[in-house]
């Protein structure tokens, strides 16, 4: 999880956003989020450029306490605005354009999204990148970015498998396998296919309640 700086910042830059929201409709966002609880969520897109590709699918479930909620999830096409989907976006997301032009538009997905996620902190894999692609949206039709706090999976696992590491291999450059599979198979849980949003979605659930057991949080 964020370090107290870290923190501090999203701390400054959630009440700025707020201070310049527009619409107050949206201002259950910045409410204090339910007790340990927390949304999982992941995009797939047409590419790895938050400036220029579009989201395809998005996908989040809810996470309450130690139990991941599978009833309460989200799962969405997303419509893109350009029609045609690369071949290499088709082969790993085995969305084909007749599969998202019945999706939903960007603007509308993004909107339902806010609404399932409320005020609760996010969880993902590389969850950065996700937030970027959504909070394009979200700027371009709600005039603001997700304001929510991030977790990432990926740091988690990091400060966990640091931690034990010998001390003369505790450095800023120690070697450690940051690969969703790799992830997945050191913590001991199921894997489920890949690059399908509500699918990823899952699977950084599971390794972020099996992490909080581990760190006895």
């Amino acid at each position: 999880m964020a370090g107290p700086l870290g923190r501090l910042r999203q701390r400054m830059a959630r009440d700025w956003q707020l201070r310049q929201l527009r619409d107050e409709r949206w201002r259950f966002l910045w409410d204090e989020p339910p007790p340990d609880e927390w949304v999982s969520f992941d995009c797939e897109t047409t590419g790895l450029d938050t400036r220029n590709d579009e989201i395809v699918a998005i996908g989040a479930v809810r996470i309450r306490g130690q139990r991941i909620m599978t009833s309460e999830r989200l799962e969405l096409l997303v419509r893109p605005e350009k029609k045609v989907l690369s071949a290499e976006s088709i082969r790993i997301h085995r969305l084909r354009g007749q599969d998202v032009e019945a999706g939903l538009p960007a603007g509308e997905a993004v909107e339902r999204l806010l609404r399932f996620i409320g005020p609760r902190p996010l969880v993902g894999y590389y969850i950065d990148f996700d937030c970027a692609m959504v909070s394009r949206v979200a700027r371009a039709h709600l005039g603001f970015a997700l304001p929510q706090p991030r977790i990432e999976v990926s740091q988690l696992y990091y400060d966990y498998r640091f931690r034990q590491l010998p001390p003369y291999q505790q450095h800023d450059q120690a070697d450690i396998d940051l690969r969703f599979a790799t992830i997945m198979a050191e913590l001991g849980l199921p894997t489920r296919d890949a690059h399908d949003a509500l699918n990823d979605a899952v699977m950084a659930a599971m390794a972020f309640i099996k992490l909080r057991q581990l760190r006895g949080d």
